[in-house]
């Protein structure tokens, strides 16, 4: 759990993946059509990415991934991002952390 809150407090916007998953790889490219240069971890290529996705379980990341953190907080995955992205909420919340310039 330690290992995971120190990757997210680095950077404003990371995502855990994997990349062989397909919805990952939706929400990967809707923060890359903003203009927004997330830090990806993709846990299928990273050392110690299965504790890694078995701490984003114990976070409530179910699945887990995709599992989004903007300015360090855990948002949720896919659905919860396009929910936010609906209600015109999600550039707002990359602008506020730095995320997002425009």
């Amino acid at each position: 759990m330690e290992m995971v809150s120190k990757m997210v407090s680095e950077k404003p916007l990371v995502i855990f993946s994997e990349s062989s998953c397909c919805i990952s790889h939706t929400i990967k490219s809707l923060f890359n059509d903003f203009g927004v240069n997330p830090t990806i971890y993709e846990l299928d290529e990273v050392p110690r990415g299965r504790d890694i996705q078995q701490a984003l379980s114990r976070l409530g990341c179910n699945p887990s991934v995709p599992a989004i953190f903007i300015g360090g907080e855990f948002v949720g995955g896919a659905n919860e991002i396009m929910s936010l992205h609906l209600k015109r909420s999600l550039k707002p919340m990359l602008k506020r952390v730095g995320a997002m310039w425009v």
